[in-house]
């Protein structure tokens, strides 16, 4: 598997370098940043709790070189398209995949920092739809060659996952959290971040898996969803917080929860009590991982599934299906990555287990809905960085 993916890696690099030489001429300089996953510690990022994120062998990867004047020029060769714009605020491109690289270079600048005009073709092979977050990506792969061939790397890492953040926000209409950049910039490999999403401390945990798989699952499916399902938690959260005189149910235990059950709905005590249970389950795997014990790990990943089915109420039958015929199969750990609703499972997967489980869930999922899941085998890889 891993050299399948080396290949892959490889042909693509060579495809972004011949498209840069025939547009542009010679060579430029490579970098590549990586999607991610977050093996737990679902909504606890506005819970101001922890979260447990890794960057992945799934990356956005660019060539890119200063042009001596003031307008980028860029090129996308998975949907083939170019675009090229200069770096004031009133040059924003139309094409909403280029806002992400005009976005960049607009923070970048904001912070005092120097961008010129570049000529740059990227490609990727983070699976777009599937929740690993591939704008992140891109954002990240262009904050840091910013940061490196412009600013010799004055600014630092913490400040380059904010810029794009602020991308996301300001540029792309998404109100998102530090994570999925945090992860992309600093990724590191066979390592896991658990990062306090309050504080923005952080500190590595080693995730070398002898002996086992991750491996996501992706319905292929996103449910409609007639309401804002996220607000409408999100103020639960805050709604028991403020009747427990606390600012975040980061500082919330059972014991607290309990103590106002008849004070407050029941749907309101569900949502608090799966979030205070998940932040026990982020410190109880970090704990797990310190003794090398998986086995641990793979259950509390069962428990938050669990939770996110039955207590969050942002599952659904595909994905609760999914999970169930992990369980079957004797699969370590299971459980929905993401906001819900639809997306992948992330299932820690014995070696000898891998090959008849992937055959089992694909043949029992399409048998019941009519497709085949996608299987992206994943592994834990370093971050932001330059390449060339």
């Amino acid at each position: 598997m891993k050299t399948e993916q080396t290949e892959c890696s490889k042909a693509m690099e060579q495809k972004i370098h011949d498209e840069f030489s025939t547009r542009f001429g010679g060579e430029g300089t490579l970098y590549a940043s990586a999607g991610r996953i977050n093996l737990i510690g679902e909504h606890t990022d506005y819970n101001g709790g922890f979260v447990f994120p890794g960057a992945i062998d799934k990356v956005i990867m660019a060539e890119i070189r200063p042009n001596d004047s003031d307008r980028v020029r860029v090129y996308s060769v998975d949907i083939n398209e170019t675009a090229e714009f200069g770096l004031n605020e009133e040059d924003a491109p139309k094409e909403q995949w280029a806002r992400y690289i005009f976005g960049v270079c607009r923070e970048v600048i904001k912070r005092g920092g120097t961008v010129k005009g570049f000529d740059a073709v990227f490609a990727g092979n983070v699976p777009l739809g599937a929740g690993l977050s591939s704008s992140a990506a891109l954002e990240s792969c262009f904050a840091f060659a910013m940061n490196d061939m412009f600013n010799d790397n004055k600014i630092d890492k913490f400040e380059l996952a904010k810029i794009g953040q602020s991308t996301e926000h300001n540029y792309c209409g998404v109100n998102c959290g530090i994570m999925d950049q945090f992860a992309s910039v600093f990724g590191k490999k066979d390592c896991l971040m658990r990062l306090d999403c309050r504080s923005l401390e952080f500190e590595y945990f080693p995730f070398k898996l002898d002996g086992y798989t991750l491996v996501l699952v992706d319905s292929r499916v996103k449910h409609e969803l007639v309401d804002s399902p996220y607000n409408k938690r999100r103020q639960s959260c805050e709604r028991v917080a403020a009747k427990l005189g606390i600012e975040t149910l980061r500082d919330a235990t059972m014991e607290d929860l309990k103590r106002i059950e008849s004070e407050i709905s029941e749907e309101d005590y569900k949502r608090a009590e799966y979030v205070i249970g998940e932040k026990q389950r982020v410190l109880d795997v970090c704990d797990a991982l310190g003794r090398g014990d998986y086995e641990t790990v793979g259950e509390r990943m069962y428990q938050t599934h669990e939770g996110m089915s039955k207590l969050y109420e942002v599952s659904c039958e595909e994905l609760d299906f999914l999970n169930d015929v992990a369980r079957e199969c004797g699969v370590t750990g299971s459980r929905i990555m993401g906001g819900g609703f639809g997306g992948c499972t992330i299932n820690l997967v014995k070696n000898d287990l891998y090959e008849p489980f992937v055959n089992v869930v694909t043949k029992k999922f399409a048998d019941k809905y009519g497709h085949e899941p996608k299987i992206y085998p994943v592994i834990i890889s370093d971050g932001a960085r330059r390449l060339s």
